[in-house]
């Protein structure tokens, strides 16, 4: 182990409170902390003869409504958002994100302001009642221009503060914990060899509490957001100190674990390089429902047919299975992404269900990544709501998928699955964040996912080769009829997409029997055919984990039914 930075950073909110403020004094201040928090500093300074309005850094307009602004008798809101040249044009509308929902029935309707070169932009709120009187409110969104890793202008939230002698950007400890340990990564000398480290381990300690939201599985976490922005920005980093473009799944710099505990006091910040953890290391209870690699390969033998196996960076044994027979080959698998949590229970569902018919012919690797599944279960025993983008790909830190050079570890089992059963199909389930993913500290909208920032219900990827659009558009046709009898799938669907196209633009998908697919010639895979699902599962537990789990085995199932009758093209 090698230890890169321990320290602890004075608390913001803290620091305000032991200034010397004078009597009568008016202070406004924007931080990353909790409502209670940011409460009970106001009436210690309340105390003093200072009057003191704390707000939220992390999405302000959402927070003036959720404890501010008073909606009694209010018939009709309309909000003017900002619009800056180093951000998104709906950058600052997808910010106010789940807004539309959180009014009831009283409409609201989003415009765009001019644009504007102001670090600290506000939005323009216009509340109308129903005499005809109306109201204007302005509601700043301090930000801060600077540069990522690659060297591109970002606009970012940031505290500020405004004390009727200042009013200036004051970098808080949120900031300032993340900036430390981004700077111990980029400082220390790594070698030229990947992967550079088995885990880096960064530890921080925060006492901003998550708030639910009443949408779905909306809910305002600072510490789910640090860890999103500091795992992907540790990859950007590693991206760019490898000369790869921004984005690349190549990289393996090792396994990245950012784990954020909440907890009363000042901001802690370890960042340390440990041993990876291994195929005997204890692991917490997997969540009920949850498919967990304990007992996987009994499972899988009771299915018959002959195993497959592979072995990831840990040692972790990979295991799938082939069922031979005279049907068409598909492969099923799922867990590449094992934060993505529908998808692996849903494949062994789908493949118990072939495996009793006579003539079924399929691979199935339901759990394909291992070390990843191993972490997601370790960071969930901590923060079981959040989405944990650090378990999405493999111990190596790449993506098993884009795996085209040796060691193959996981994606061995693929490449075994692909010689054995001569498959022309894989069916892949995925998912993807069941509530709004963000990276408030760069840029608010996670660079690369902009269009996953926010969930638009179940859908489907269907790449081909090129000579296969004819076969891809039919088994996208009749996969879809079979699911738009799900009526659970295609209203939560319809929820979905209608809330994010009020604070988003659309994804480029296009409506299929209701399910939003999107069809393309794509050469990057190794058969002809690959049907990706994705599920907004990210965070789900309960009743909404067993519909996510069946929509998937539904769809695996749909997807060979259909195959075994479709159209191919001439080899």
């Amino acid at each position: 182990m090698t230890l890169l930075l321990d320290t602890t950073l004075p608390r913001s909110l803290d620091a305000l409170l032991a200034r010397s403020w004078p009597p009568g004094a008016t202070v406004e201040a924007w931080l990353f902390e909790d409502a209670e928090s940011r409460r009970a500093a106001e009436r210690a300074l309340a105390a003093r003869g200072v009057a003191a309005r704390l707000r939220s850094a992390y999405k302000p307009l959402l927070h003036a409504f959720l404890e501010e602004i008073d909606l009694s008798g209010v018939t009709e809101i309309v909000v003017a958002y900002p619009v800056h040249p180093a951000a998104t044009p709906q950058r600052f509308l997808t910010e106010a994100y789940p807004l539309a929902a959180l009014v009831g029935a009283v409409p609201l309707r989003f415009t765009a302001q001019g644009p504007h070169e102001t670090d600290v932009p506000a939005y323009e709120v216009r509340l109308t009642d129903a005499a005809g009187n109306t109201r204007t409110l302005r509601v700043r969104a301090p930000n801060r221009r600077h540069a990522d890793a690659f060297g591109r202008v970002i606009l970012s939230p940031t505290g500020w503060l405004d004390d009727g002698a200042t009013d200036e950007r004051l970098e808080t400890d949120y900031e300032a914990a993340f900036a430390r340990g981004m700077a111990a990564v980029a400082g220390h000398p790594w070698g030229e060899a990947e992967p550079f480290f088995e885990e880096l381990s960064v530890r921080i300690g925060i006492p901003a509490r998550d708030r639910g939201l009443p949408v779905g599985e909306e809910a305002v976490s600072l510490a789910e957001a640090l860890h999103e922005d500091l795992y992907f920005s540790l990859l950007e980093h590693f991206q760019h100190r490898t000369g790869r473009p921004p984005g690349d799944r190549h990289l393996r710099p090792g396994q990245i674990v950012p784990e954020i505990a909440i907890r009363d006091g000042a901001i802690t910040v370890t960042v340390e390089t440990r041993p990876l953890s291994g195929p005997d290391a204890p692991l917490p209870a997997a969540a009920d429902g949850i498919l967990a690699a304990d007992g996987l390969p009994a499972r899988l033998a009771a299915l018959g047919g002959t195993e497959l196996s592979a072995t990831a960076r840990s040692g972790r044994p990979v295991a799938g299975r082939y069922i031979a027979g005279p049907d068409r080959a598909v492969m099923i698998g799922s867990g590449q992404h094992p934060n993505e949590v529908t998808g692996p229970a849903g494949a062994l569902a789908a493949a118990r269900e072939l495996a009793a018919r006579d003539g079924a012919h399929f691979t199935i690797s339901p759990l394909e990544n291992p070390d990843g599944a191993a972490l997601q279960r370790r960071l969930a025993a901590a923060n079981p709501r959040h989405m944990h983008h650090a378990a999405r790909y493999t111990a190596l830190g790449d993506d098993l998928e884009y795996r085209i050079a040796p060691p193959f570890h996981e994606t061995a089992l693929r490449h075994a699955a692909e010689r054995c059963s001569g498959a022309l199909l894989h069916v892949n389930l995925h998912g993807y964040p069941a509530h709004e993913w963000t990276r408030p500290l760069s840029g608010y909208l996670p660079a690369g996912f902009e269009t996953w920032s926010l969930p638009r219900g179940f859908f489907l990827i269907l790449r081909h080769w090129r000579g296969w659009a004819e076969a891809a558009e039919a088994l996208a046709t009749a996969v879809t009829a079979q699911l738009a009898e799900d009526a659970a799938l295609m209203a939560l669907t319809r929820a979905q997409l209608a809330l994010s196209a009020r604070h988003a633009p659309p994804p480029p998908l296009r409506m299929v029997h209701g399910i939003p697919c999107l069809i393309a010639e794509d050469a990057r895979h190794r058969v002809p055919l690959t049907l990706i699902t994705e599920y907004p599962d990210e965070t789900i537990t309960g009743d909404a984990l067993a519909a996510g789990i069946r929509a998937q085995a539904r769809t695996a199932i749909a997807a060979y039914d259909a195959f075994q009758a479709l159209a191919l093209p001439e080899a």
